[in-house]
């Protein structure tokens, strides 16, 4: 996969805007990169133990940092900064986004968890 041609987070911190060569540009929220964060942390290593997290809807992005020519990581103002979200993770994040959200918001109400602390 090729790198983005831009990665731009919105000024309040809460949204990244990723733009793949010869696509529309993806909003990705914060809430969402973190919490479908690729990591160890939260994916787990085997898919029964991915945690399904909570409580991060006003979650912002501190940082990202490029790792290689492949990914970046993004650090995150609750001090999550395990993750490494390859340019393949975040173009599915980008066009999968809908269904990927409403799957989370599923698996909230099923685990009665909230997107508020």
């Amino acid at each position: 996969m090729r790198p983005p041609k831009e990665l731009r987070v919105s000024k309040d911190r809460k949204l990244l805007t990723i733009s793949f060569p010869d696509e529309e540009p993806m909003p990705i929220t914060a809430e969402m990169l973190r919490v479908l964060s690729p990591s160890a942390e939260v994916q787990g290593h085997s898919p029964d133990q991915r945690v399904t997290v909570g409580g991060k809807k006003n979650v912002e992005i501190s940082r990202i940092e490029p790792v290689g020519n492949y990914a970046v990581r993004i650090v995150f103002n609750d001090g999550h900064e395990t993750g490494l979200y390859s340019w393949t993770y975040l173009a599915k994040l980008g066009h999968e986004r809908e269904k990927l959200w409403q799957n989370y918001l599923a698996e909230l109400e099923q685990k009665g968890l909230s997107r508020e602390r």
